[in-house]
This record gives structure tokens, C-alpha cells and sequence, in this order.
């Protein structure tokens, strides 16, 4: 594939992975608008282009390991206290954050061919969009502001967890639908988001040894080195997105992003209708 396409995947993945506007929706138009403007790009299968979408979540993956490299290491300090007999609410968490992603790893490995073949239409795109986008503006109107991670029990995060489920919706978003659901918790904003960054580690990096696993079998050296320019793209522009979000999250609201997703889901009906 021409290295402008790859490009071009890359900076969208960057940007809208940790943005609540679904990465996933995002990267299936890329891929219909480059086809359609350029049929003779496209070279690679309906499995190889999904192994390529989440090869881009791989450099996503690094920027937020990059970007939160003090909570990672307080998870890992936590975690060891916790393995000596001692209470620290930073290993809890950490424990949280696992068990929170068990339900999207089983199902995302059970469900990544279906999911390739029959949930990257453009009206799912759309219509998850419009559906999520309300579910997220209204947890932001109802939830209170009152929780932060270190009052996060086991039950909330498992909630947040098989929430993160439906994020294998194209359109959905991930990182909307597991803030939507700690906002309904009532988790301050910015706190939602951190946890969906954490969580955000290990779904991303249980997908990336798919890919490795998938490239490796495939004997394919032109894909990847595809994925390779992919991974170092999307690391930069995701780095940049996540710090532009959490600064915004500290004064604002989710409304920007509803009304984008909205007139994003509307704009694709339409030109699918009408």
C-alpha cells in the first residue's frame, strides 16, 4: 500500500483511539474512502486490512504506556505490595484493570474474523455512532463528579468492563463507551478517562500479539513493514490527542464529542438514504 494511505490510517487511529468518536468507526471509512478513490491500493484482504487497523493501535498503545508511565509504575509498585501481604489501593486497582479487560480479550479473540466480515458496514458505523454519542451525553448530564479511582470497587470496574465489550461494535468507541460507563458510576470526568487509558493497555496490547501471531504465520514482509510505518505514525499523533483531551476533560465536558458523533452519524445516513 502506497505509504500516503498508511498515512493517512495512522493519523486517524492516533487521534480518535483515546477520543470518545470510536477509532474502529473511524478507520472503516478511511479504509471505504481510500478504496473508493483509489481501488488499486487496497491489496490487502478484509483479514490483513483488520491486522493493519490494529497494528495502528499498537503505536496508540506505546503513546499511552509513554504518557502514563507514572500511574504504570504505581500499579506495578502496588501490585508488588499487595503480592507481600500488604494493602495499597494502587495494586487493587491494577488488579481491577485485568479483570476489567477479561471479558473484551475472550470475546474480541472468539470474534475477530465475524467481526472483520460483518460488522464493517458503513450504516453500523453510523447508527452506533448516533445510539452511543446520547448514552455518552447523557451519563455526562446524570452522573455525579464525585468518584475518583482509588474509591473504584471490583463490581465497578467489571461494569466497565463488559461495557468495553461493545466497543467491538464498529462506531461505538471504546474509550466512549468505558467513560460512559464510569460516568453513570459517577466518576469525575477526567478520572473516567484515566481509567479508560489503563484499560486501553492490555485490550491493545492482547490485540497486538494477534497481529504478531497473524504476520508471523503469513510469511507476509510487505504487510509488514506496513505495520511497522503504521505503529511509529500512530504513536506520535496519539500522544499528542491524549494530552490535548485530559487537559480539556480538567474544564469541559463530553458535549463536543457528542455533537460530533452525531453530526457524524447523521451525515453517513444520509448519504447512505438519500
Amino acid at each position: 500500500m502506497p505509504l500516503l494511505y498508511i498515512l493517512i490510517l495512522a493519523v486517524v487511529q492516533g487521534i480518535t483511539e483515546f477520543l470518545p468518536i470510536s477509532s474502529s468507526g473511524h478507520l472503516v471509512l478511511t479504509w471505504q474512502a481510500i478504496a473508493a478513490f483509489d481501488p488499486s491500493a487496497v491489496v490487502y484482504s478484509g483479514a490483513e486490512r483488520l491486522d493493519l487497523d490494529i497494528s495502528v493501535h499498537v503505536g496508540t498503545l506505546i503513546a499511552v504506556l509513554c504518557y502514563l508511565w507514572r500511574d504504570i509504575a504505581g500499579l506495578v509498585g502496588g501490585t508488588f505490595k499487595l503480592v507481600q501481604g500488604r494493602d495499597d489501593p494502587r495494586g487493587r486497582l491494577a488488579l481491577y484493570v485485568v479483570a476489567a479487560t477479561i471479558p473484551v480479550v475472550v470475546v474480541g479473540f472468539l470474534a475477530k474474523d465475524w467481526v472483520g466480515l460483518h460488522l464493517r458496514g458503513v450504516e453500523i458505523v453510523a447508527w452506533a455512532n448516533i445510539g452511543f454519542a446520547l448514552l455518552l451525553w447523557l451519563s455526562d448530564r446524570l452522573g455525579l463528579l464525585i468518584q475518583r479511582l482509588e474509591h473504584m470497587t471490583f463490581g465497578q470496574a467489571m461494569i466497565v468492563g463488559f461495557a468495553q465489550v461493545l466497543a467491538l461494535i464498529p462506531g461505538t468507541s471504546r474509550a466512549g463507551i468505558t467513560m460512559t460507563a464510569a460516568r453513570f458510576l459517577g466518576y469525575e470526568r477526567r478520572e473516567a478517562a484515566r481509567f479508560s487509558l489503563l484499560l486501553a493497555i492490555p485490550a491493545i496490547a492482547g490485540a497486538g500479539v494477534l497481529v504478531g501471531k497473524d504476520l508471523y504465520e503469513s510469511g507476509n514482509l510487505a504487510l509488514g513493514s506496513d505495520v511497522l510505518v503504521g505503529v511509529g505514525l500512530s504513536f506520535v499523533t496519539a500522544l499528542v490527542a491524549i494530552a490535548l483531551m485530559m487537559r480539556w476533560l480538567e474544564r469541559a465536558s463530553f458535549l463536543p464529542f457528542v455533537i460530533y458523533r452525531l453530526l457524524l452519524g447523521a451525515v453517513l445516513l444520509g448519504l447512505l438514504y438519500l
